[in-house]
């Protein structure tokens, strides 16, 4: 697809300020290896983090079950979470699943490079993808093991594909678009805003509107089971339009949201918020006066998703960040590159190497924002927590049995699982009641010990600590305790066997969680009085006087 879109590509032959193919080529390649090898340094820094071990969790089940469990249980966009399955199946565990991702926001690069030559020029493309290279939204995303590299990259694909067909016209080129399209659904639920930001451009500009057209139809029929998804996930977050439910905000409430995501795709905030804003708008008016068409796009990019978070009502747990926007990165940084092109181009004796410097303290900018919003993506962990997760999970590897029950998708159970590949498969999703409950009925009875590990250092909490104090949920005489720097790993001595005993000591647990002052304690306390409601349709106090007489017994 790159290829053909490639090959599509006017560059503009007629500015003869452009540089030549090869050039670009070359700085691309530069670019695109310079990001590969500081992603490849970065890999193992940032700590095993839930989300990982969700996705490499479900992985482990059949591809029909992996396909299942996101599109009717969990919700959301499975194309991620059948590569983590693929990773899985072919032997592989965390760092393969960041080598993923590594890869997509490495391939990225030429792409960003290509949607900013097509909107404006090579040069521009070109500083396009080298300011997009040095942000803290790509930087992060290429080596967290989730969906948002491979977000960028379909969603980019997707858009230069889009130009490309409309440009040229052609059933393949319609249908490449689609392929793309299709992906970016099936990547993460926010592709729906990538589709109707293309659908308004497709309309405004009036181009091959009919062949346009259809193709969107056949995108909107392939794409019923993502649809189906959103609405699952939808149910879960409580996402919709319309009254009823709390909001993003008023137009202020989302330009604040923007200003932030400003920040993420450059050099962050405060100092530095005001000029990349003023750069970012001139490139814009730029942009207008030169490629219409490219203008038009970029503000479909950015009103498309304004006007849906006006409208849309979002749970507290659903708030957007500057992730769900990274399908935008691309038009951020061609506006930014065009304004500093233009400047260059005044007075190229003068004004280029003021532009160049310019450029140089904006990369710096945002390397170092990079650095201070995750210090770890660079720096990593303490040596002695790293010591403690190691010493954690091999702990757990070891004892562990296959009718273990485990609640959350907590790291060190998939540091565990990368020691003993036989590790419990029975994970209880925490912070969702619905899906707590559900995954509980689905368990087989008698049920095996129950597991927990209590985290000091996680961000969740209150404050971080190095160490947790050692303490053994009531009554002691029914659990073990174990613990590693900040990590305090609690099983039940013998098997829970029944799930009301299982809810019981889970609550116990979090209690105890609670007094040691662990920030998910509370929420994960709160999610098993609720599925404890919905498995046994009790009121709270009943359930909990249960709870506690049944644990005893």
């Amino acid at each position: 697809m790159i290829d053909v879109a490639a090959r599509g590509l006017s560059f503009g032959a007629s500015d003869t300020r452009d540089i030549p193919a090869r050039w670009f080529w070359a700085g691309v390649a530069v670019i695109a290896a310079g990001v590969a090898s500081l992603l490849a340094v970065l890999l193992d820094a940032w700590p095993p983090h839930e989300d990982e071990a969700l996705a490499l969790f479900v992985g482990r089940g059949s591809l029909p079950h992996v396909v299942h469990t996101v599109i009717a249980v969990r919700g959301g966009a499975p194309l991620h979470f059948a590569l983590a399955w693929a990773v899985v199946h072919l032997g592989g565990g965390l760092t393969a699943l960041r080598v993923v991702s590594l890869l997509f926001a490495v391939a990225s690069i030429p792409l960003i490079a290509l949607l900013g030559t097509r909107l404006a020029d090579r040069v521009v493309g070109l500083v396009a993808a080298l300011l997009a290279a040095g942000t803290w939204v790509l930087l992060f995303h290429g080596i967290f093991g989730r969906m948002y590299s491979l977000f960028l990259f379909t969603s980019t694909l997707s858009f230069l594909l889009l130009l490309v067909a409309l440009d040229r016209g052609g059933r393949r080129r319609f249908g490449l678009w689609a392929v793309a399209a299709l992906a970016t659904l099936a990547t993460h639920p926010y592709g729906v805003l990538v589709l109707a930001a293309q659908a308004v451009y497709i309309v405004l500009r009036g181009d091959r509107r009919r062949d346009a057209a259809v193709t969107l139809g056949a995108i909107a029929v392939a794409a019923i089971p993502f649809w189906w998804a959103d609405v699952v996930l939808r149910g879960r977050f409580g996402v919709g339009v319309g009254g009823g439910g709390s909001r993003l905000g008023s137009p202020s409430a989302v330009a604040h949201y923007f200003w932030w995501v400003s920040g993420d795709f450059a050099a962050g905030h405060h100092a530095w918020s005001a000029p990349v804003l003023i750069v970012a708008a001139a490139g814009f008016v730029l942009l207008a006066l030169r490629r219409r068409t490219g203008a038009l796009l970029t503000a479909c990019v950015i009103l498309v998703p304004a006007l849906a978070f006006m409208l849309a009502r979002l749970h507290a747990t659903a708030s957007p960040e500057a992730r769900h926007l990274i399908f935008a990165l691309p038009f951020f940084s061609t506006l930014l590159a065009t304004t500093l092109v233009d400047v260059a181009r005044l007075r190229p004796l003068v004004t280029a190497p003021r532009a160049i410097a310019a450029l140089g303290a904006l990369l710096l900018g945002e390397v170092r924002w990079a650095h201070e919003k995750t210090p770890l993506l660079f720096d990593g962990p303490p040596a002695a927590e790293v010591q403690a997760r190691s010493d954690a999970s091999a702990w757990l590897a070891s004892r562990a049995r296959r009718d273990d029950v485990l609640l959350g998708y907590e790291p060190l159970y998939l540091t565990a699982w990368e020691k003993n590949r036989s590790f419990s498969k029975h994970v209880l999703p925490r912070a969702d009641p619905i899906l707590m409950a559900s995954a509980l009925e689905r368990l087989t009875t008698p049920l095996g010990r129950g597991v927990w590990v209590l985290d000091a250092s996680d961000s969740t909490n209150t404050w971080k600590r190095p160490r947790i104090r050692y303490a053994v949920p009531q009554p002691g005489r029914l659990f073990e305790a174990h613990a590693f720097g900040p990590y305090l790993v609690v099983r039940t001595r013998r098997a829970v066997r029944t799930r009301a005993r299982y809810v019981a000591a889970a609550e116990a647990v979090m209690r105890l969680g609670k007094s040691l002052a662990i920030g998910d304690a509370d929420v994960n306390l709160n999610t098993l009085v609720g599925a404890g409601r919905r498995i046994y349709g009790e009121s709270g106090s009943r359930s909990s006087s249960r709870s506690r007489s049944t644990i005893s017994r």
